[in-house]
């Protein structure tokens, strides 16, 4: 299988994600929140590669949820959560799962890279306990947005490993 960054043109990771989270166990509150939500994303990559991109778009559930789908919902959400750190106002689609006919999954792989490296840059530059206005919450601190994403990423991680299996039968955690 080709890896991540070979298909992001990026050099491999020295570490691992699984042996990050897994080095993290005795860390701090932030680097174990970070590892674990990185794991997640990288779980969400490697859950599409190696799928073309007829079959990422293939709605194999009733729902309008498919591999390709995914990965631009978890770039919406990263965007639409970490960029209030900054006070950016990012153009977040309509529909967070809408696809167009030129959304090629190396594509889509490629921004939600860049949106999580842009969401890593703007929370290193907050404290976990720095709070952001939120229409609804009223306010959300840096500790809830990870603790959010990390249970958003992990949930689509989940969808991803079924929608996987169900294309070509790939199962396993970073397969």
């Amino acid at each position: 299988m080709v890896s991540r960054a070979t298909v992001l043109g990026m050099e491999p990771s020295p570490r691992p994600p699984a042996l990050r989270v897994m080095q993290a166990n005795t860390a701090g509150e932030r680097e174990i929140l970070e590892a674990f939500l990185d794991f997640y994303r990288d779980v969400v990559a490697h859950k599409v590669l190696g799928v073309g991109d007829q079959e990422a778009r293939r709605r194999l559930v009733p729902s309008a949820t498919t591999l390709a789908g995914l990965v631009r919902h978890l770039t919406t959400v990263e965007r639409n959560w970490f960029h209030r750190l900054t006070g950016e106002n990012p153009d977040l689609p309509e529909s967070s799962w809408a696809l167009t006919d030129a959304d090629a999954l190396g594509a889509l792989l490629k921004e939600y890279d860049q949106a999580c490296a842009q969401s890593r840059a703007a929370a290193a530059g907050f404290a976990l306990d720095h709070v952001v206005p939120h229409p609804d919450a009223g306010e959300v601190s840096v500790r809830w947005i990870y603790v959010h994403m990390i249970e958003e990423t992990a949930r689509h991680a989940g969808h991803a490993d079924i929608l996987r299996e169900l294309t070509d039968g790939a199962t396993g955690v970073l397969g």
